[in-house]
């Protein structure tokens, strides 16, 4: 890709080359819309124009509250033609959430839909996505867009405190949808990609982008529905899709069907594949699933090749630094990572980058003996009890492998004795605390096997589908 290619100068490239191709498919409860490469364009175009008559000009930030629905991506694409940057909005935010984002990125003004307005109001002036498309083709501006023109600011899920918006750039999106194409899974203009996830989320976002420079169709689904994913992925002859989370346990839960491997995937890449589930996915559906490592701050950073799959099933490794990446673990025992494509930073903060552009990830990690990384745990996830650590992860793994547990959290909740416990919180019906304490002791040393148990019908989940450990932390407080 030239120097100072953007995403724009990428849709237009696509769109005369390719104008016919399918780009999109969105099935949203059975309704289906598709658009081509030329419809993508020219309705990005438009909707520009409609954004520009509104007053949206270069270095502007506008909410977008608009669900997995083709106005999302369009009037993100929208607001690169105009040099202005979308600010994603949850659906399901309230008021608080809102006025956060919206102050702290001082947006103007949001484009959401009808039954969104009453909450918006009161923060910026709102317009419906109906409205902007009735608008006019008209003159668009011709600002000058660069690689270093910030596109997104990405909300993190504040797991940690506030969410912070993370400064994202052209640079940024080219060089993840690129490794997708240069490196494993290595996407072309025959692959059909799918997404789930919600689009206020990065990875509907870098699924348009991989799509978009590979020439490829993008299938959108409403959301993530573990009973009807596997024949969504039949139906629309999905050759790649990329899940995380608790996505592989939850679809692994589901009943096993004659249909299972009567699929086109050739491959999929997953974040956080538990360990002692992975053959047992593999083998179920009969495609490779490869750990892939990233990060809202830092893009595309680790994956697992299609040469060393094979060896890695099974062991937790995510694999090897992407070829723009560097990988160091300092004393502590934190990863960090280095090199083009991250974000800019983050809005209204001080940089979180050293003086040698090294990021601090928050996990902790370690490599064996040919070079290849492993999760330990995340830095706020170690817990301390009676002098010795426990990695929150590793005995999530463990509860997941139990057969009657479909999701799983451990956390530490403060203890006069011993400074911590470790308490599971499961989504487990069928168990009961006695059975599961008696499935981690003969797994796990004594002290890490939890001593408080909450069996919950669900656990909350942020928008990547991870669960929400903050809300779970403030619950315990007060816990023995």
């Amino acid at each position: 890709m030239a120097d100072g290619t953007t995403l724009v100068d990428l849709l237009d490239r696509a769109a005369t080359d390719h104008p016919q191709r399918p780009a999109w498919t969105f099935d949203l409860s059975g309704d289906r819309h598709r658009l081509t490469y030329a419809d993508v364009a020219e309705r990005s175009r438009r909707l520009a124009s409609a954004l520009s008559a509104r007053g949206v000009a270069a270095g502007d930030r506008v909410g977008v509250m608009l669900g997995n629905t083709p106005e999302m991506p369009l009037t993100w694409l929208a607001l690169m033609r105009l040099g202005a940057a979308m600010v994603p909005l949850n659906p399901r935010y309230r008021r608080d959430d809102v006025a956060h984002l919206l102050t702290d990125a001082a947006v103007r003004l949001v484009v959401a839909r009808p039954e969104h307005h009453e909450l918006l109001t009161a923060y910026a002036t709102v317009v419906g996505p109906d409205e902007l498309a009735r608008h006019g083709a008209e003159d668009l501006p011709t600002p000058v867009l660069t690689p270093g023109t910030v596109v997104n600011v990405q909300y993190t899920s504040g797991t940690t405190g506030r969410p912070k918006g993370c400064l994202l750039d052209h640079a940024y999106w080219t060089t993840l949808g690129g490794s997708m194409l240069t490196e494993h899974p290595h996407l072309t203009s025959d692959d059909v990609l799918l997404t789930a996830q919600p689009f206020h989320y990065v990875d509907p976002q870098w699924n348009v982008v991989a799509s978009l420079m590979a020439g490829a169709h993008l299938v959108v689904l409403d959301g993530f529905h573990p009973s009807t994913f596997w024949s969504k992925v039949r139906e629309h002859e999905v050759t790649y899709f990329y899940c995380l989370a608790s996505m592989p346990v939850l679809l692994l839960k589901m009943p096993a069907d004659p249909a299972d491997r009567d699929h086109r995937v050739r491959a999929v890449q997953c974040s956080a594949i538990p360990p002692a589930l992975h053959a047992a996915l593999e083998e179920r559906w009969g495609v490779p699933w490869t750990e892939a490592f990233g990060m809202t701050e830092t893009g595309a950073d680790i994956r697992v090749s299609a040469e060393e799959h094979d060896e890695l099933v099974g062991s937790g490794s995510l694999g090897r630094p992407a070829a723009h990446r560097e990988a160091r673990i300092d004393e502590a025992g934190q990863l960090w990572l280095r090199g083009p494509g991250m974000m800019q930073g983050y809005l209204g903060h001080p940089s979180p980058f050293d003086e040698d552009g090294w990021f601090p990830t928050g996990d902790l990690a370690r490599t064996d003996d040919a070079g290849r990384l492993y999760l330990a745990g995340r830095l706020k996830d170690m817990i301390r009890r009676s002098g010795e650590n426990v990695a929150a992860v590793e005995v999530e793994e463990v509860l997941l492998a139990h057969p009657a547990v479909h999701l799983a959290a451990v956390i530490g909740v403060p203890d006069e004795v011993r400074g911590e416990e470790v308490a599971a919180y499961v989504v487990a019906p069928e168990a009961s605390a006695e059975e599961l304490s008696a499935w981690c002791a003969e797994r796990l040393a004594g002290f890490k096997v939890p001593s408080i148990w909450r069996f919950r019908d669900e656990l909350p989940l942020t928008a990547s589908l991870r669960v929400e450990k903050a809300a779970l932390r403030a619950e315990a407080q007060g816990a023995r």
